[in-house]
C-alpha cells in the first residue's frame, strides 16, 4: 500500500507529517509526502481572526484530499475548524502532548505569578490575550504571526518581553530550555484540540486505506477528548480565531470537560465544566456548549462576531 501525506511547510507543520510518516512506515507502508504553504502561512501580517477563521490553515489541503493529489492531511487539531466542509471526515487522533500553555522568554524574571505582572507578551491568540486581559491586566500584547522561530527571533529583537505559547509546538522544535513558566490549565485552558495531531481524509478515499490509517495513527484516549471537545466548539459554531476554550481529562471512567468563552476585552468569562461516561463524548461537549450559550454565551458570541466583522 502507498499514502501520500499532504502537510504545512512549516518547521513544526514537517515534524508532525513526518512523526505520521514514520508511524505508517513502520508497518510496511510506503509514503509520499508533499508539503504545501496554506493562505494562513503567507499572510503574516493580519490576525487569523480578521482573516477568518475557517480554512485558513486547512483550504488548501481540503483542495488536494478532493483531486485526490494526496490520501491524508496532517493537521494541528487545535487549527481545525469545529465543522469541516462536505466531503471531508477526521479519521485519526494522535497521541496527545501535554496540552497546556507556556511563558518564553530570554530572561527569566519574567513570569505570571500574580495580577500585577507587567511586561509585554507576543501572541496572536485572541483566547491568550483575553485571559491575560481578565488575570493579568497590566499586561500588554503585541501581535505576533509567524512560525516559532520567527517568533523566537522577534523576541530576541525586542519586539516583546516574553512569548505566549502551547508546549506542545516548543517541545517539538527543541525549546524547551527556553521555558519560563508552564502555566496552569485551570486560569490558561487551551483552545479545543491543542496537543493533539488531527488526520484529515476525504470521505470517498478506499475503505481499505482508511481503516489502515487509523489502525495505525489512532489514539483511542485522545479521540475521545478530542470528541468531547470539538463538540463543544461545534455547538458554538466556533473557530480557532474566537476566545473560547475547552479541556477535557479523563478519571475514573467519567470524561470532566471544562470549556468556556472570554469577551474579546477579557472583562466577561463563562466558564462551565460537565462530566459523563466515556462512550459519550459529544454529548457532553454538546450540553457544555448548550450550556456556556444559554449562560450569556450567545451575546459574548454576537458581540465577537460584530467586532471581528467590522
Amino acid at each position: 500500500m502507498k499514502i501520500t501525506i499532504g502537510t504545512r511547510r512549516s518547521k513544526l507543520a514537517m515534524w508532525q507529517a513526518h512523526f505520521v510518516k514514520d508511524q505508517l512506515e513502520q508497518e510496511g507502508i510506503e509514503i509520499d509526502l508533499i508539503p504545501i504553504e496554506t493562505k494562513g502561512d503567507k499572510i503574516l501580517d493580519v490576525s487569523i481572526a480578521k482573516i477568518g477563521s475557517k480554512g485558513v490553515f486547512t483550504e488548501e489541503l481540503e483542495q488536494m484530499l478532493a483531486d485526490g493529489t494526496i490520501d491524508l492531511a496532517v493537521h494541528s487539531a487545535k487549527d481545525l475548524q469545529s465543522i469541516l466542509p462536505e466531503g471531508f471526515e477526521i479519521i485519526a487522533f494522535s497521541a496527545r502532548e501535554k496540552e497546556h500553555d507556556v511563558l518564553l522568554s530570554f530572561n527569566k524574571s519574567f513570569r505570571l505569578d500574580n495580577p500585577d505582572a507587567s511586561f509585554v507578551i507576543g501572541t496572536s491568540s485572541t483566547r491568550r490575550i483575553a485571559t491575560l486581559a481578565h488575570y493579568f491586566p497590566k499586561i500588554s500584547t503585541v501581535e505576533m504571526r509567524g512560525n516559532l522561530q520567527t517568533r523566537i527571533a522577534k523576541l530576541e529583537s525586542g519586539h516583546c518581553d516574553a512569548l505566549l505559547l502551547a508546549y506542545a509546538g516548543v517541545a517539538r522544535m527543541g525549546y524547551k530550555d527556553m521555558v519560563n513558566q508552564d502555566l496552569p490549565l485551570n486560569v490558561f485552558t487551551p483552545a479545543v484540540g491543542q496537543g493533539s495531531l488531527a488526520i484529515e481524509v476525504a470521505r470517498d478515499l478506499s475503505t481499505e486505506k482508511k481503516k489502515r490509517i487509523r489502525e495505525i495513527l489512532n489514539n483511542p484516549l485522545a479521540e475521545t477528548k478530542l470528541l468531547a471537545e470539538r463538540a463543544y466548539l461545534r455547538k458554538l459554531k466556533g473557530g480557532c480565531s474566537i476566545p473560547a476554550f475547552a479541556n477535557a481529562q479523563i478519571s475514573n471512567d467519567q470524561i470532566i470537560l471544562t470549556a468556556g468563552i472570554f469577551s474579546l476585552d477579557g472583562r466577561q468569562l463563562i466558564c462551565k465544566t460537565h462530566s459523563g461516561s466515556l462512550t459519550e463524548p459529544e454529548r457532553i461537549g454538546n450540553s457544555a456548549g448548550e450550556d456556556v450559550l444559554s449562560s450569556g454565551g450567545d451575546k459574548i458570541l454576537e458581540q465577537i462576531n460584530k467586532e471581528l466583522h467590522r
